[in-house]
């Protein structure tokens, strides 16, 4: 290779515009964008939801969605256009050229597959010379590359049996398979605790430093971007804002809504506040949990020989959460977190030596209206996608939930159960034209709050927020975070926020849970955890984080 070929871009994007075409008219979405990305180098594209950064990496792949049109501009690969290239040689270009890590891990996966199987499937179509032995050789090394912890055992599991984080860091290693010169990530690590997130971006920062592996990088995490990200590219409604070197820009934007971003990332508080206290002021328990267990294996065929041992997921839990107040759940993926708040939430069935609600006990052996929890509890998903019906609009699945409170004395006339609707997710940052949208149609983050609208729109005793604000970019997260705030405050709601970001618990949580492989490892109200605590494993989470997410 010459020097002038090391020099010149891998992906060189210049003008595009790509429109929408609707029933009744075009709307652009991306506006005359242009940026180039060097071998081995990182190009992080941020902006906001709905800001036209996703469209970008699908037009590079090639995935643009039914209806949005490339209407001008080129993007060229090693040099040759993209557009003159025919659908057979494009798609061939997948895997091995270009490969993709999309937003929704879920949706990346198939459910009717082990993910040693998917991994299989992808690695001997990309490497047909391979024996079987060697397929699954390499496939164990590719989890084992992206931090799956036993990855051997791992390789037989179903997408069902991974918590988020493992599920998207094995759809990273699916991309790695080909060996691709250009990876388009869209939200990688969103999915991911800070932990984890650091270990996933230093695996990414070595394939860019051993393979001269080039990156696309969308996100709306500004931590990421600095940690990892050699230029940025600010976007604003399809437009890009400015663009230029990652440390310049972040010390010295000049652009004011860049300028706004940066002011909306959630700094963590690590200075010890003198009144705090392990204990946070004692009120009346609205949820008493004590001694909770869930195991997962045992009980089969395979359990005579030998083969298959039950594992504890959770192993003696107990905590208690206020009338009116928020506690905070937080650990690496696969600590048990979401676990906890499905069994609550009547999803899954679990163990305990007592659930009590208001006073009342709760068998918690069965899943569903047999649990008896359900409806008293609503819970907002990590993955806005996969708890949306894809074939119903906004408007009527957040009418369901408005009619489903007729007891409660409300009134579900149409004229009224619309108003309801319109301002909730007004107060959520969506507008009326969203409600005749189905979900595809909307970005991740627009996707996320309805997920909270129909939680709120509900009438819950508690809501578990599962991940609630991880789709969504900073600015529109401290809306969400005040409004839940303030949902909390005015209906003396009870909840439990599970999430990786500690400075987001820190925002809204009046106490803490740290967990690890399945136990409580720390726990006190948000001040002393943060500030004063010194349990190893609590000062690992916090100092993990990304420095310009420090305070």
């Amino acid at each position: 290779m010459t020097a002038d070929n090391d020099k010149a871009p891998l992906l060189e994007v210049s003008n595009l515009t790509l429109v929408y075409r609707g029933t009744s008219r075009s709307t652009p979405i991306v506006r005359d964008v242009s940026f180039t990305l060097k071998r081995g180098e990182v190009l992080g594209v941020i902006g906001e939801s709905g800001a036209g950064k996703s469209s970008i990496g699908n037009s590079v792949i090639g995935l643009l969605a039914p209806g949005i049109e490339q209407t001008n501009g080129a993007i060229r690969l090693h040099g040759a256009a993209l557009e003159a290239i025919d659908g057979k040689e494009r798609r061939a270009l997948r895997g091995r050229a270009i490969a993709s890590i999309f937003q929704d891990p879920s949706s990346s996966l198939d459910p009717l597959m082990t993910v040693g199987a998917q991994l299989d499937e992808t690695i001997s179509a990309l490497s047909p010379s391979l024996s079987r032995p060697e397929v699954r050789k390499r496939a164990i090394q590719l989890l084992e590359r992206v931090g799956i912890p036993d990855a051997s055992r791992r390789y037989h599991s179903y997408p069902h049996q991974l918590s988020g984080g493992q599920r998207q860091r094995i759809v990273i290693a699916t991309a790695l398979a080909g060996s691709p010169s250009l990876i388009v990530a869209d939200e990688p690590t969103s999915a991911l605790d800070a932990t984890v997130q650091k270990q996933i971006l230093q695996v990414l920062k070595g394939l860019v430093a051993e393979n001269g592996l080039s990156i696309l990088l969308i996100t709306h995490d500004m931590g990421v971007i600095a940690e990892i990200a050699d230029r940025v590219v600010v976007m604003k409604d399809g437009e890009v804002i400015e663009q230029g070197a990652t440390v310049s820009l972040l010390k010295s934007p000049r652009d004011p809504y860049t300028r706004k971003l940066l002011a909306a990332v959630p700094k963590l508080r690590t200075t010890p506040v003198a009144a705090a206290t392990k204990d946070a002021i004692v009120r009346e328990p609205i949820l008493v949990v004590e001694n909770l267990s869930k195991t997962f294996g045992g009980g089969s065929i395979l359990d005579v020989f030998g083969a298959e041992r039950p594992r504890f997921a959770l192993r003696d839990i107990g905590f208690r959460l206020s009338r009116a107040g928020v506690l905070g759940i937080v650990g690496e993926s696969g600590s048990g977190k979401s676990t906890i708040g499905r069994i609550l939430a009547g999803l899954e069935t679990g163990e305990a030596d007592s659930i009590q609600l208001d006073g009342k006990a709760y068998d918690i052996s069965h899943r569903g209206r047999g649990g008896s929890l359900l409806g008293r509890v609503q819970m907002i998903f990590q993955d806005p996608a996969s708890a949306l019906n894809p074939r119903l609009t906004v408007a009527q699945a957040l009418t369901e939930c408005v009619r489903a409170t007729a007891h409660a004395g409300y009134d579900t006339s149409h004229v009224q159960v619309r108003a309801r609707v319109v301002e909730t997710i007004e107060r959520l940052g969506l507008q009326p034209i969203h409600l005749d949208r189905y979900p595809h149609q909307l970005s991740g983050g627009q996707k996320q709050r309805v997920c909270i609208a129909r939680a709120l729109l509900a009438q819950p005793k508690i809501v578990i927020a599962d991940e609630p604000t991880s789709a969504l970019d900073v600015s529109v997260q401290a809306e969400i975070l005040s409004l839940l705030k303030e949902t909390v405050s005015e209906n003396r709601l009870s909840m439990i926020f599970i999430s990786h970001d500690l400075a987001v618990v820190q925002d809204i949580c009046d106490e803490v849970c740290v967990m690890r492989n399945g136990k409580i490892e720390d726990y006190g109200s948000s001040d002393f955890i943060f500030g004063q605590s010194e349990n190893p494993y609590t000062r690992h989470l916090i100092e993990a984080r990304p420095k310009i997410l420090a305070q």
